[in-house]
C-alpha cells in the first residue's frame, strides 16, 4: 500500500506514467509505466521525525535546487510530496 501511494505522488507529477498492480498470489508485483523524467529515486534511512518547521530546512539539504525535485513523505494525513505536507 505504501508503494501505491509512493507511486502515485509519483505519477500525479509526471515522473512516471500509468502503473498496473499484478497479483501473483506470492508477493505480486507492480509494472510502472516511465516516461523518462526520473532521473533518480532513492530512499532515505533511517526514518527521521520532521516537525513542520523543519521541512524547509531538509529540502534544501536533500533536493539539488528549490524548484527541481520531490521529497515524498508520510504523515498522519497519509502519503504527500513536501509541497503538500
Amino acid at each position: 500500500m505504501v508503494i501505491v501511494c509512493s507511486l502515485t505522488v509519483m505519477m500525479k507529477h509526471g515522473y512516471i506514467g500509468e502503473f498496473e498492480v499484478v497479483d501473483d498470489h506470492r508477493g505480486g508485483k507492480i509494472v510502472v509505466n516511465l516516461t523518462g523524467r526520473l532521473s533518480k529515486c532513492g530512499v532515505i534511512s533511517p526514518r527521521f521525525d520532521v516537525g513542520i518547521k523543519d521541512i524547509e530546512k531538509w529540502t534544501n539539504n536533500l533536493l539539488p535546487s528549490r524548484q527541481f525535485g520531490y521529497i515524498v513523505m508520510t504523515t498522519s494525513g497519509g502519503i504527500m510530496d513536501h509541497e503538500e505536507a
